[in-house]
């Protein structure tokens, strides 16, 4: 059976429509829609539509794909449904019919296509790693395996519902600087470029010494003026070359080393993926996924070479016989709470469980301070931009106020 996309005609209301359904021919793609009160007026079969979407530029597509939020809500109403006692090929069906994004759709017609020819569920996803992750796979197995599906997927729903509120959270909180950021380099780029030149060249004309201020502005005027076709390529440059350094392993590893030495946002971010690998660790244990995948799997959600680096010397560790908070112990990059919570967590039995306080004990701390971030970055931003201004005003009000006096 084949998968189409197909675009028609609402008999009822004359409106257009488009989807994603399955069908052995084009036949009987018409035959189905027009049951469903849809005049079919093309249809093209995935693939060939796939193929055309590559030589094509689709400017619109960042919108459409899925995202972190959309398995978050799919994986939540996939658990309902299956807890429920609906089979997973007809949840997955019902699914299919109800997500808007046609993208999201064209992976769950191809999850049920797969289920129907006898494909296990996790290596149904296991062909879509752009979509999901390797933890959803390995959980998912672990649940088919040990036949707590059900749970499993209540537990991935708690999981990404988790991560996708701190992400968001800390994007929310970041937003407003980031906004005033950008709107006073703006505002500043046009009083310079545009203004000061007009209301300075007042002082050319008239033979009078000027404050070194003034002349400073001047100076940084006129640059930003005659040479900012330059500038502007030479960031780009810069920012380029900087971003492919970054994604060499070497460059990776300097970067994420030095970012976590930062002030403030050093530990903000060490907290993150602490708390990211904690929960993750603890969610793959509770799923039955072995210790040694666990911790690899995990390792992948810390974003950070340097970490990324100690959990994968521990993991090495661990196959040799050691416990997990030893090796994490010796690297000094996990805070000492962290090591002798999971130490206890070892020798106790409920790993699970301890790594669990770990995320929620830092997640709490990544909400304390981004509330504390943000309540420090706007009055910040606010005195940086008044500060430029007020600058800029007082460098080219006492010139004036000066000759004022000096005509007196």
């Amino acid at each position: 059976m084949a998968v189409y996309e197909y675009r028609g005609i609402i008999i009822a209301s004359g409106k257009a429509t488009k989807g994603v359904r399955d069908a052995d021919n084009p036949k009987q793609l018409r035959a189905m829609l027009r049951r469903d009160g849809v005049m079919l007026t093309s249809a093209t079969e995935e693939a060939q539509a796939k193929a055309k979407k590559k030589r094509e530029i689709d400017i619109l597509a960042i919108f459409r794909r899925v995202n972190a939020t959309d398995i978050a809500v799919m994986t939540r109403q996939l658990a309902t449904l299956v807890r429920a006692g609906i089979p997973l090929v007809d949840a997955i069906t019902a699914l299919t019919e109800q997500v808007e994004k046609e993208d999201l759709k064209r992976v769950l017609t191809n999850l049920r296509e797969r289920l129907n020819e006898g494909t296990s569920f996790a290596q149904a996803l296991d062909l879509h790693p752009k979509v999901f992750p390797p933890i959803f796979v390995n959980m998912v197995a672990a649940g088919e395996v040990s036949g707590t599906l059900e749970q499993v997927l209540e537990r991935l729903a708690d999981f990404l519902e988790s991560q996708a509120q701190l992400k968001g959270k800390v994007s929310a909180a970041l937003a407003y600087p980031a906004l005033m950021l950008i709107i006073g380099t703006v505002l500043i780029s046009v009083l310079m470029v545009a203004v000061v030149p007009k209301v300075t060249s007042i002082f050319e004309s008239l033979d009078q010494a000027l404050p070194w201020y003034t002349q400073v502005l001047i100076a940084i005027s006129d640059f930003l003026s005659g040479y900012w076709w330059l500038l502007l390529p030479t960031i780009a440059l810069g920012v380029y070359l900087f971003n492919r350094w970054k994604k060499t392993k070497d460059g990776r590893l300097k970067w994420d080393t030095f970012t976590l030495k930062t002030p403030v946002f050093g530990p903000l971010l060490q907290m993150l993926a602490i708390a990211r690998f904690a929960k993750t660790l603890s969610t793959l244990l509770s799923a039955g996924v072995p210790l040694l995948k666990a911790m690899e799997i995990s390792n992948r959600v810390l974003t950070n070479a340097l970490l990324e680096r100690v959990v994968q010397d521990a993991t090495g560790s661990i196959r040799e016989g050691e416990s997990i908070a030893v090796p994490l112990r010796r690297s000094g990059q996990f805070p000492p709470m962290v090591t002798h919570m999971i130490a206890v967590g070892e020798k106790s039995g409920q790993l699970e469980e301890m790594l669990e306080s770990v995320s929620k004990a830092y997640d709490a701390q990544v909400d304390t301070r981004v509330q504390m971030l943000t309540s420090l970055l706007e009055p910040l931003m606010i005195v940086l931009m008044g500060g430029s201004v007020g600058f800029i005003a007082f460098a080219i009000l006492m010139p004036l106020i000066q000759m004022n006096d000096f005509v007196k």
